[in-house]
């Protein structure tokens, strides 16, 4: 086995779905990015695998699903039995500024409304600003809905303009032994598996430790837990280190489909970064956070998967109401010959509908970033 035959395996066994809910069952996890550039992280990284898929159309059918918002090894949308697994956190505390006393009026609050929006609880409770992780100042109610929504006490119900909407969580119970309690650790770490395979082994040891957010009771059960998920995987080595994907996955060989794909930031084929480098020999880092004057690729820049090969990057930004799209390529150039150009504007088109809704707008022209006249290869990047 080789890292060509292994990057083969992680592009083809992504998988497509004819439906929203067969995709996110299929997935377990979709994290979650608030910047909309040209479109929301989860949307981007479904709009592939569902049939006809929209922008917004996960928020729009939230309530229906069987989905979660909660946090797994980042923010997002979880099934609802990964959600199970991981509750009740038990050892996972409030919010400093937000007493248990506080908090359970709120609940009480929660429980009578039915579902609440912030701004109600704010209104009957007046809980005045907190500083928060960024530094900056937010409503207490804010902080201290997260942290209760967190604990597991609340979940989102819907949203309402993108702001949470809440309502009482009706949580499980406690895992009644340690063999209850390392099954559910088991399942965590197969679903995490499931989802970002094939992993390296150093990958694997850190999805596995980034489970202490979603089971922060069990922190320190995660290490016998990777011990027994080394054993339990199927595995091989290629390129000097062992790799590991799911113990009952068919290994699928086949060869990748004349798709050209503009994948999401966060996309299951793009989130470990180490793998990336890899699997496609550039360094691909997301650089919103990164001053301008020093970003190499663009803001919210979308890998372009072409067959199994990410050969570059695009821009997709709307100007006029109309999305404008500009690209760089690794090699300085697009790939040349018929079969990329017709994948590229059948991505393109997919794109303008995805955007669009069931109004079609015209993708505006197609350009070269600056970038895309020189290689990157061997170039270096700040990593945020």
């Amino acid at each position: 086995m080789s890292i060509d035959d292994l990057r083969r395996f992680a592009v083809t066994r992504q998988g497509h779905s004819s439906t929203l809910a067969g995709a996110i069952e299929r997935l377990g996890f979709i994290q979650a990015d608030p910047i909309r550039s040209p479109a929301r992280a989860q949307d981007l990284t479904l709009r592939h695998r569902v049939d006809d898929y929209r922008a917004g159309d996960l928020e729009r059918n939230y309530a229906t699903l069987a989905v979660e918002e909660d946090t797994f090894i980042n923010y997002g949308f979880v099934t609802r039995s990964l959600h199970a697994a991981m509750h009740p956190r038990t050892g996972a505390g409030l919010p400093p500024t937000a007493a248990n006393r506080r908090a359970r009026s709120v609940l009480a609050f929660v429980r009578e409304r039915g579902e609440v929006h912030p701004r109600d609880v704010e209104a009957e409770f007046a809980h005045g600003t907190v500083t928060n992780y960024w530094g900056g100042s937010s409503r207490a109610t804010t902080a201290l809905l997260e942290g209760m929504h967190y604990k597991g006490w609340l979940r989102v119900a819907r949203r309402e303009g993108g702001i949470r909407i809440y309502a009482v969580q009706r949580s499980g119970e406690v895992p009644a032994d340690a063999a209850s309690r390392r099954a559910r650790l088991d399942a965590l770490v197969d679903a995490v598996v499931g989802t970002y395979a094939p992993l390296p082994a150093s990958s694997l040891s850190v999805v596995v430790r980034r489970l202490r957010y979603a089971v922060p009771q069990w922190r320190d059960e995660l290490q016998a837990a990777l011990d027994r998920a080394r054993l339990r995987l199927s595995r091989a080595v290629a390129g000097g280190e062992t790799w590991y994907w799911p113990a009952d996955e068919i290994w699928d060989d086949g060869e990748p489909a004349d798709e050209a794909r503009l994948l999401a930031p966060f996309d299951p084929l793009v989130w470990d970064r180490q793998r990336f480098e890899r699997f496609w020999g550039w360094a691909y880092r997301f650089e919103a956070y990164t001053p301008a004057s020093k970003r190499e690729r663009g803001y919210y820049a979308l890998p372009l998967l072409w067959r199994d090969r990410v050969i570059g990057w695009g821009n997709v930004t709307m100007r006029g109401g109309h999305p404008h799209v500009s690209f760089g390529y690794v090699a300085g150039r697009a790939p040349r010959g018929r079969a990329f150009a017709i994948a590229l504007e059948a991505e393109l088109a997919g794109m303008r509908r995805f955007l669009a809704g069931d109004e079609p707008a015209p993708l505006g022209p197609v350009a070269a970033s600056p970038q895309a006249r020189q290689s990157t290869r061997g170039a270096t990047s700040r990593r945020v």
